[in-house]
């Protein structure tokens, strides 16, 4: 272990930070694409059910019409998200008719680009803008990518116990400005040992055939209509997501919030001659927000961000320059198609863990290099994971996965056993132990079993996918709602239109003023 990580876990254990954690504040959001009986895209409109995909808090859509968000709010109980996340599920498959949710996260049976359905919102100045920006992400990178879908952790620490870890620092200055700066070491661990994640989680080694049809790509055809890698792991967190040129060669620092805001903002008012030619207004229709690297912040791909709660009408680069880092946003996590919710308690212990391990240990800043390392050592994972002798580059040895894995894990029991005591119990420590098992026994992964699944029933991923949505479908229309709890739902759907309607009937400026006022500083 080293130094200063077991320095930082001694001093906190003096502290008895123990009780602090308890404090901790956990939430989720999961994308799920709605399809046909026959495994195809829907077209049909998000549900009216279901509420107004632009004021619901819960239930809302991502890049199409079709691509379901669920989200819930943040919770200091440690069973609150998932428990939430069902009665959402429980709620929503009783409104969807004969249609189901995909479970996987790469998409199911694609057509062509102009079948996808771009989300709607709406009439009123934020709506539209919401929807142009799904336009220009369509024209940027092609609507097929955007159709992926997988799971974001949030998770903040309470107050008390970064009063608890600044004092054992020994730090003087501003509390918000101590957060900040340890949440900024978190996001750089976060980058360099995600590939532990990919591995661990990973549960998309394999894809339609039509999702890259026409696109050059190094994946062999191993089930009929299947394209995948022998030892893949996370298909989703490959170069076959986002393709784009410009963000290829953007590098966003997280060597501290200044640089964070000021390079990302950088990006959002840098022109890139490629979108230019594309155009913004053409022939009186909005093509994208605007002509640069990125339209707006959430447009650049990270597996983690610093996060702030926005108000009304601000940019997320202006509330974390003006409020600091209140949380972060892990987004390295596919769906797990052998759990109805995507994701299960255990691996969320493991997340708190995760966390915990890349905020305390020692984060030197990430150099181009670093970057490098890190993207390789992800794209090694993400293609060939489960064959664990592949060598990584550790600060500039290679080392192998199996060893890497099992080195990290090891140094992070000792923060498992911090979580046992505050929860009571050995379940962190369980948890811990059971990521080593699948290090030590790769054919145990999720990505693994998906592949032992495909290959023991001879199915298509495809056909893997549609069965293990029926699955799922009949868990969750097994188990209704109560009528409290559901009508609860209904008249938060209800009350979510409402809002949407009072917003659409208050007068606005023009767009493009709407736009201009928008971007500025």
């Amino acid at each position: 272990m080293t130094d200063l990580l077991t320095t930082r876990l001694l001093a906190l254990n003096k502290a008895d930070a123990a009780g602090t954690l308890s404090g901790m504040r956990r939430g989720i959001e999961k994308e799920s694409l709605r399809i046909t009986p026959q495994g195809l895209l829907a077209q049909s409109l998000h549900p009216a059910s279901l509420g107004s995909a632009l004021t619901h808090p819960y239930l809302t859509t991502d890049y199409s019409e079709a691509l379901l968000e669920f989200i819930t709010p943040a919770s200091d109980r440690l069973s609150a998200p998932l428990e939430f996340l069902d009665q959402l599920h429980r709620y929503v498959y009783p409104q969807l008719g004969d249609e189901m949710l995909w479970v996987n996260s790469m998409p199911c049976a694609m057509g062509e680009d102009k079948d996808i359905p771009l989300a709607e919102y709406g009439s009123s100045n934020v709506g539209q803008m919401k929807h142009v920006y799904r336009r220009g992400l369509g024209y940027r990178y092609g609507r097929r990518m955007q159709t992926i879908a997988g799971i974001h952790y949030n998770l903040s620490f309470p107050d008390t116990f970064w009063r608890l870890y600044q004092q054992g620092e020994q730090d003087t200055q501003p509390l918000q400005t101590f957060i900040s700066e340890r949440y900024m070491d978190l996001t750089r661990n976060f980058q360099r040992y995600s590939w532990l994640l990919i591995y661990l989680f990973g549960a998309s080694p394999a894809v339609c055939s039509s999702f890259l049809s026409g696109r050059e790509h190094t994946l062999a055809e191993m089930f009929r209509g299947t394209l995948a890698q022998p030892f893949a792991t996370s298909l989703r967190m490959s170069d076959l997501g986002y393709q784009n040129n410009a963000q290829s060669s953007l590098h966003i620092s997280y060597n501290n919030l200044d640089e964070y805001v000021r390079t990302l903002t950088e990006a959002i008012k840098t022109e890139e001659p490629a979108y230019r030619d594309i155009g913004v207004l053409v022939d009186g229709e909005y093509r994208q927000l605007n002509a640069n690297i990125l339209q707006i912040e959430n447009e650049y791909y990270s597996s983690v961000r610093p996060k702030r709660t926005i108000h009304k009408g601000e940019r997320p680069t202006q509330a974390l320059a003006r409020r600091g880092v209140e949380y972060v946003e892990m987004r390295a996590l596919d769906l797990n198609p052998f759990e109805p919710l995507g994701i299960n308690q255990t691996q969320l212990r493991f997340l708190d863990i995760f966390a915990t391990y890349c905020l305390l240990r020692e984060s030197p800043h990430l150099e181009a290099r670093d970057l490098l390392a890190s993207k390789n050592n992800i794209q090694q994972v993400v293609y060939n994971g489960r064959n664990t002798g592949i060598r990584l580059c550790n600060w500039g040895s290679r080392v192998t996965l199996r060893e890497w894995a099992s080195k990290k894990l090891d140094q992070m029991r000792p923060i498992a056993e911090l979580f046992d005591h505050t929860h009571g119990g050995h379940r962190y420590t369980e948890a811990l132990a059971m990521q080593q098992e699948k290090v030590d026994h790769p054919e145990i992964t999720p990505s693994a079993r998906v592949m032992e699944t495909l290959s023991g029933r001879g199915q298509s991923f495809f056909e893997f996918a549609i069965e293990q949505a029926q699955t799922h479908r009949d868990h969750f229309l097994s188990r209704p709602l109560d009528d409290a709890t559901r009508e609860r739902f209904a008249q938060l759907a209800q009350s979510s239109l409402q809002e949407q309607r009072d917003c659409e009937a208050a007068p606005e400026k023009p767009f493009a003023d709407y736009l201009a006022d928008y971007f500025r500083d």
